[in-house]
């Protein structure tokens, strides 16, 4: 596979007109969302009427997604989603750190270019979250662009009185930088680390020994940064904001500041993203709970250190475990997403991944895989027998333009109690219930225009409930992927009842020619690779330029 595009400082993406909201239904009145920092559920209210505003932590591209990874990017498009059939005017931002300690040593150790090898995983995730159906974000910024806004921000900490710059025997600045936590008093007021000793239980998982915690009492998924566990730091609390270069970082990955040539601290660059995207305020930020300490702590306190109000609302999600054990790349390549893609269809491994609650943690099994399934054979079979028995199906903007206030009552008080996707997918399958029975009553029915009017009600309903959750097999992605997201050639799970594959063209699933249009996926589309994705090494070696062309990122001069 080529990777000739260079990679820009950010994304921008245009969403279908489908999704743009028209009002905001009355039932976003009854929204009630988790709080990290209140460690409670409460009303949802906007910061401006009608408008959201979300920043949701991304990838760090230093290697292939795994289904942990992918995890988060399906909760928050869940919710995303359900803001849109509110019928918010959603601006989701979701950053890209696309330089950290780990791309400059695999890099090397590769014989890459640091930029070349965070481009190309980037592409990775990019073609991972499509596949699966995630809504490409308003907005995708890239942390290499986006230097000048962390050094201002750096310096608002600075004339604030809460940072300090490290500087050597002469007096010059060294290029290290570091927040004073002794400085601001607020600090742990999201995680409660002072503030209480009780915790809700999912903190609890990740303050005491959990599953991103070994038996030494270390962190194997936030490792401590060197710059961390300086002896230049005045309090070991602080962090760093900047950081001296090493002596192994290649020269285009060092920008010139006030403080010193260095590259930024792990937390910096959400604070400067957000605020560069979203303003003075936004109303939601997301990630996993492994962020929320130090990621998310260190980023609330910079935040408002630098003068700036942080999010309103802090969210996270559970992790993927697998028997027990938070999911990572040291449990195995079977849980890569080509090679889950390559047993199940793209619809089976999303059902799987949001079909619970995205606080609650997901034990990822065959079984989990088992079921969801058996949950597209149960949708697909609806869906099915009712177009044959309508002769058609609705029309894929008949169900994008049903309104949250014409949901059924059941799965709307779900998805307003904390986006509950259990009780909503129980709500979904009620009404499959109630959609089968007025199926076989058809045929004895005396009134058949009623009833079949009864059954395209009970169709277009379903399909509007799976579209919230990004699951109604005649949308995109799964049209094109064919059989709900593409599958093996012997089927779509091959550990089970080797089903021939069926394709959302196929009969009972005709629609019309608008029906079959891709949305627009954002500025880059890939094609999609069977099996596996390529490694790194065989990019840069049938492409040259990789690996001989100058780093396209801009690079600061002096103050930027």
């Amino acid at each position: 596979m080529g990777n000739s595009q260079e990679p820009q400082d950010f994304n921008i993406s245009v969403m279908p007109s489908s999704l743009t909201p028209v009002h905001v239904a009355k039932a976003a009145e009854g929204l009630n969302l988790y709080d990290t920092a209140s460690h409670q559920v409460s009303h949802f209210v906007p910061l401006k009427p009608g408008e959201v505003g979300i920043y949701v932590c991304g990838a760090t591209v230093q290697s292939s997604p795994h289904i942990g990874h992918i995890r988060a990017a399906v909760a928050f498009d869940i919710v995303r989603r359900w803001f849109l059939k509110l019928g918010y005017k959603v601006t989701f931002v979701r950053n890209v750190t696309d330089i950290d300690d780990k791309i400059l040593v695999k890099a090397a150790a590769a014989g890459q270019r640091w930029w070349a090898r965070a481009y190309y995983y980037e592409r990775e995730f990019t073609e991972a979250y499509n596949t699966l159906g995630v809504l490409p974000p308003t907005v995708e910024p890239r942390a290499t662009g986006h230097m000048s806004d962390m050094i201002d921000l750096i310096q608002r900490i600075l004339d604030n009185g809460h940072g300090y710059v490290v500087t050597d025997a002469d007096g010059k600045p060294t290029g290290n930088v570091y927040f004073d936590v002794a400085s601001w008093p607020h600090y742990g007021e999201l995680t409660h680390q002072k503030q209480t000793s009780e915790v809700d239980e999912a903190a609890a998982v990740a303050d005491r020994m959990g599953p991103s915690v070994d038996a030494t009492g270390a962190d194997k998924y936030n490792p401590v940064d060197p710059a961390d566990a300086s002896p230049d730091k005045h309090d070991p609390r602080d962090f760093a904001l900047w950081k001296a270069p090493k002596d192994t970082d290649p020269e285009d990955a060092r920008w010139s500041t006030p403080f010193g040539v260095g590259r930024p601290g792990w937390h910096i660059e959400c604070s400067a993203m957000s605020h560069r995207y979203l303003g003075d305020g936004f109303d939601i930020h997301g990630g996993g709970l492994d962020l929320r300490f130090p990621h998310h702590e260190n980023e609330m306190a910079q935040t408002r250190a630098a003068g700036y109000p942080s999010a309103a609302r802090w969210m996270h999600s559970a992790w993927v475990t697998a028997k027990g054990e938070k999911m990572s790349k040291s449990l195995g390549t079977g849980l890569s997403v080509p090679s889950v893609l390559a047993e199940h269809s793209a619809w089976v491994v999303r059902y799987a991944l949001g079909s619970v609650q995205y606080r609650s943690m997901l034990e990822w099994s065959d079984q989990a895989l088992v079921e969801a399934q058996a949950a597209y054979d149960r949708v697909s079979n609806f869906i099915e027998r009712a177009g044959v028995a309508l002769d058609g199906q609705p029309s894929r903007e008949e169900v994008t333009a049903v309104s949250a206030d014409d949901l059924p009552a059941d799965f709307v008080a779900a998805m307003n109690d904390d986006v509950n996707v259990s009780g909503a997918t129980a709500a979904i399958f009620t009404a499959i219930r109630s959609g089968n029975t007025l199926l076989s009553q058809l045929a004895d029915r005396a009134d058949s225009e009623t009833a079949k009017a009864e059954v395209r009600e009970a169709l277009l309903a379903v399909r509007a409930m799976l579209d919230t959750l990004g699951l109604d097999p005649l949308a995109e992605p799964w049209v094109s992927a064919g059989a709900a997201g593409a599958c093996s050639a012997g089927g779509t799970d091959r550990r089970t009842a080797q089903r021939p594959c069926r394709s959302a063209q196929g009969q009972g699933f005709r629609q019309g020619r608008s029906d079959s249009r891709r949305p627009d996926r954002g500025r880059h589309r890939h094609r999609r690779r069977p099996a596996g994705f390529h490694l790194e090494s065989e990019v840069v070696a049938s492409n040259p330029s990789i690996s001989q062309t100058r780093s396209p990122r801009p690079r600061c001069a002096g103050a930027c």
